[in-house]
């Protein structure tokens, strides 16, 4: 199809962001059922706030980054999304309903590591969907507009899961039917898992967008993927650094924060459900809003370099707030500081993806998404917890202390995030220029 085509029927695309954006809920519903679980499988299965975090994050970015450059990768780029999203969602679905069957920890790591797997199909295939779904003066929203099942569903996951535990109490097992007696921590991920197996079949109601701006012929080898990003380092390195290091900080904060309030602030699981749960659900979705319409006014104005201002913007003014979240011992003052912290730590995500859709070849996009997504996945996901537990565990050797572990990966990676993305501008510019 080329350049010339008509984009799809506005309500056809907005549907697809309806859709989507269910399924992105849904893929961070399972994935954060584990943080207001940390303190029963630690009890249950004897491990430290490291271990912990390695579920979180190891586990599950192993083959989510890889598997979303090969070959899922390339599969989207040569076939049909829809089809590929919607098998992702039941597969992770199923793994996550698999989590509440395990009874080691090597069973739940490698029921995570099958969350991931699911979760590989999802994000770089959306986006190649969304950019032929939506012209690159409207991109910007409906990237911020998906990507808000990040908060809806980690907040989700936070109110449920909370009003499960504190429902449990302190019984180690629960009877669930049909499945019998389980440990109380197995049955949020055995209830949860289930009802994403619909979404899979809504999702196969989406229409397959035709690829703007490409022909019929093959879809280039991936040597053409690593030619293409090697063209431009000045962009790619530099942005997608940028981008991994404010990752870093928002997966520290996510995980990490109910443990937090009910070590430091001694919140009940309802409390915290209550608190943190729309909070995030608020703030995050909001900022992630927020900076897409912000990047889609600058680049009105004819500012080439707007995405990447709005990340630059999200850690110049993220940084205090997350420092003094974590810092005080002011219940009250912690959750009115959550509002602006979870506000600016979502801020820069759909701009930022978009930055990869606007100077990218259509039959590029997915896997060098794909590409992006590796990094910032194994940076942020796999070691934004892991990164603060290591600093409690093994420099403060204090959980309680978590709070500081996380203030020490926003003190690092912030400063550094938005000097990476100040010196990716220029390189930006000049792509679209050329």
């Amino acid at each position: 199809m080329s350049e010339s085509a008509t984009w799809p029927a506005p309500r056809t695309a907005w549907y697809a962001v309806l859709v989507l954006n269910v399924a992105y809920l849904f893929s961070y519903l399972d994935r954060q059922i584990l943080s207001m679980l940390v303190g029963p499988i630690k009890a249950d299965l004897a491990l430290d706030d490291t271990q912990v975090s390695l579920l979180h994050g190891l586990a599950f970015a192993i083959c989510y980054t890889v598997l979303g450059v090969w070959p899922i990768g390339h599969w989207a780029d040569t076939g049909n999304r829809r089809n590929i999203v919607a098998g992702g969602v039941f597969l992770w679905s199923a793994m996550t309903a698999l989590c509440g069957r395990a009874s080691s920890y090597a069973g739940l790591f490698l029921a995570r590591v099958g969350v991931g797997v699911g979760e590989a199909a999802l994000t770089p295939v959306a986006y190649s969907l969304l950019a032929d779904l939506f012209p690159p003066e409207r991109r910007n929203r409906a990237l911020g507009l998906f990507s808000m099942g990040i908060y809806f569903g980690i907040g989700a996951a936070t109110m449920v899961t909370g009003l499960l535990v504190q429902a449990i109490g302190s019984s180690p097992t629960v009877e669930l039917p049909l499945l019998g007696e389980v440990r109380s921590w197995q049955a949020p991920f055995l209830l949860l898992g289930p009802p994403g197996l619909l979404v899979a079949l809504w999702m196969l109601t989406v229409p397959e967008p035709a690829r703007i701006g490409s022909d019929a012929a093959p879809s280039p080898p991936f040597a053409a993927v690593l030619a293409q990003v090697r063209s431009q380092p000045g962009f790619y390195l530099l942005h997608t650094f940028g981008v991994s290091l404010l990752t870093m900080l928002f997966n520290a904060l996510a995980f990490w924060m109910p443990a937090h309030l009910k070590r430091v602030h001694h919140l009940e699981p309802v409390q915290i459900a209550f608190s943190f749960g729309p909070i995030m659900i608020i703030g995050g979705s909001l900022g992630i809003v927020a900076g897409g319409l912000l990047a889609d006014r600058w680049r009105k104005r004819g500012l080439l370099d707007a995405e990447l201002r709005v990340g630059i913007t999200s850690a110049s003014c993220l940084l205090p707030f997350a420092l003094a979240t974590f810092l005080t011992t002011n219940t009250e003052l912690a959750l009115a500081l959550m509002g602006p912290m979870l506000f600016f730590s979502s801020f820069p995500f759909g701009a930022a993806a978009s930055a990869i859709q606007l100077v990218t070849p259509n039959r590029l996009r997915a896997r060098v998404s794909a590409l992006y997504l590796l990094v910032i996945n194994l940076t942020g996901i796999g070691f934004g917890a892991t990164a603060a537990a290591l600093v409690s565990d093994h420099v403060l050797h204090d959980e309680n202390r978590i709070g500081d572990g996380v203030a020490w990966v926003a003190a690092v990676g912030l400063p550094l995030a938005a000097l990476l993305l100040y010196a990716a501008r220029r390189h930006y510019r000049a792509m679209q220029t050329r």
